[in-house]
């Protein structure tokens, strides 16, 4: 009982803090980062109340989910516009799509690295610290996130590798993070999938990570995350697990399941918090 009380206080502080946030629209600028075969994508940058170029804040980039065949970077607004409130310099990122560009996986990946190297090269343009660059997202977005952090390959041979695209710690909202037979995706994959997958390519370099799945996901399924979370624990690395009872893939969506939103939410702050990129909620007992 008391601890469902310090839950809903939680929920309700975050309730409170973004009443405003959810209400408009704080996109704050949208930036060309890579042109290619004619498609300008585009970084959707929110930045935390007051934020100046001369700050170094913390920032994160957030991938939507499709399944590398659709989606737009609207998806995560909503997450977009809380870790904005809450001081981070928040991107949505637009990437190439198998709907709109007739691309393969390989390139949303690619299209990933872009935009983290990028972002490391004009960091200081947008009042971020270079060193501080996030990564999360969702279902295939969050394979993108992943994938910034233990793939090696999958670059554009225009740019310069010696910039790293690996982020400080990752945020994963059901991500199709293992690309085997057994996992998601094997079939458009299955040339090159040992090297796609993050599952397989985890080592001890990979950031601090927070998985976040439904009971019921049957794309990513908790024995997965499980064995996900071992392998990392297995090289030295935090993997925290938060897995919700009777949810389904795509449960945190505001749109489709308000309260799981803001209970991702929750965790994701208190999983920063901890990390020391985000300052405790207040009334919170993280």
């Amino acid at each position: 009982m008391k601890r469902s009380v310090v839950l809903l206080c939680c929920i309700l502080s975050i309730t409170l803090q973004c009443k405003s946030v959810f209400g408009g629209n704080p996109l704050s600028k949208i930036v060309t980062y890579k042109t290619i075969d004619e498609v300008a994508l585009k970084l959707h940058f929110f930045y935390p109340p007051n934020h100046k170029k001369s700050d170094q804040a913390t920032a994160i980039l957030l991938f939507h989910g499709g399944g590398w065949y659709s989606g737009t970077p609207e998806q995560f607004y909503p997450q977009s516009q809380y870790f904005a409130s809450r001081g981070l310099v928040a991107v949505s990122v637009q990437y190439r799509v198998n709907k709109t560009n007739g691309t393969t996986p390989k390139e949303c990946v690619k299209d990933g690295k872009s935009a983290m190297r990028w972002l490391k090269i004009h960091a200081k343009e947008y009042g971020i610290d270079p060193d501080q660059i996030l990564a999360g997202g969702g279902s295939a977005g969050g394979h993108i996130a992943a994938a910034l952090a233990t793939v090696k390959g999958f670059n554009e041979e225009v740019e310069d590798p010696s910039v790293s695209c690996r982020p400080s710690a990752l945020v994963l909202f059901n991500p199709v993070l293992h690309n085997g037979e057994e996992g998601y995706g094997f079939g458009r994959v299955k040339d090159y999938w040992e090297a796609f997958s993050p599952f397989h390519n985890i080592d001890k370099n990979t950031p601090p990570t927070l998985l976040l799945v439904g009971t019921e996901d049957t794309f990513f399924p908790p024995h997965l995350a499980k064995e996900f979370q071992k392998n990392m624990k297995t090289n030295g690395v935090r993997c925290d697990l938060k897995l919700y009872e009777g949810q389904e893939h795509g449960f945190f969506n505001k749109g489709k399941n308000p309260e799981m939103f803001k209970e991702t939410l929750l965790e994701s702050d208190r999983f920063l918090t901890s990390l020391g990129y985000l300052q405790p909620l207040p009334s919170s007992s993280f």
